[in-house]
């Protein structure tokens, strides 16, 4: 559960965060909103399929911090912005999350208390395809208890690409996998 649902505060502001953010093109993952001394903290965590530049964030946080401005009777005072995209210790818990986590290596806790570590292959609005072991197996969302992406510091493996590749490329489209491959380093 995000934050702001248990904050009442960033319950509150999330609408218009979220509309800001999503005029913008990204997706508001989180607002959490802490006090800080005499101020508070306002955090926002925002992603796209596309990732975030450090201009997003510029972007970002100007048009944030003039939508917050005209809310100063729920912040209450003064404050401080900060804007930020998830990082990779972020729980997949969304479709979104998984897609964008194509072809990266991740770690899966299953609600049966079983656990397993497979690549990302193509992801739906229920399912994900997952190579697991050198199989291709689809896994429901419904079934995840908890999944983190796992840091490599290594290039995966061609045939895993390859296997995933006829997922989502055609077999002629080696040239995209690899692209894709070197986007996730």
């Amino acid at each position: 559960m995000p934050r702001s649902q248990a904050d009442p505060l960033g319950a509150e502001l999330r609408p218009v965060v979220e509309r800001t953010v999503a005029a913008i093109g990204f997706d508001l993952e989180d607002i959490d909103i802490r006090p800080a001394g005499r101020r508070k903290l306002v955090r926002v965590v925002v992603d796209s399929d596309s990732g975030v530049g450090l201009d997003d964030i510029a972007k970002l946080s100007r048009k944030v911090a003039a939508e917050l401005d005209e809310c100063d009777e729920i912040l209450g005072g003064p404050y401080t912005l900060e804007v930020t995209s998830p990082g990779v210790d972020r729980p997949l818990t969304a479709a979104r999350h998984w897609r964008r986590a194509r072809l990266r290596l991740v770690d899966v806790a299953l609600k049966d208390g079983n656990k397993l570590t497979g690549r990302v292959g193509d992801a739906g609005e229920d399912t994900v395809r997952l190579l697991v072991d050198g199989a291709l197996r689809d896994l429901s969302y419904r079934d995840v208890d908890h999944a983190i992406v796992v840091v490599e510091f290594r290039h995966p493996a061609a045939e895993d690409l390859h296997a995933l590749a006829g997922d989502h490329a055609g077999p002629s489209d080696d040239a995209a996998v690899r692209g894709e491959a070197e986007e996730q380093r």
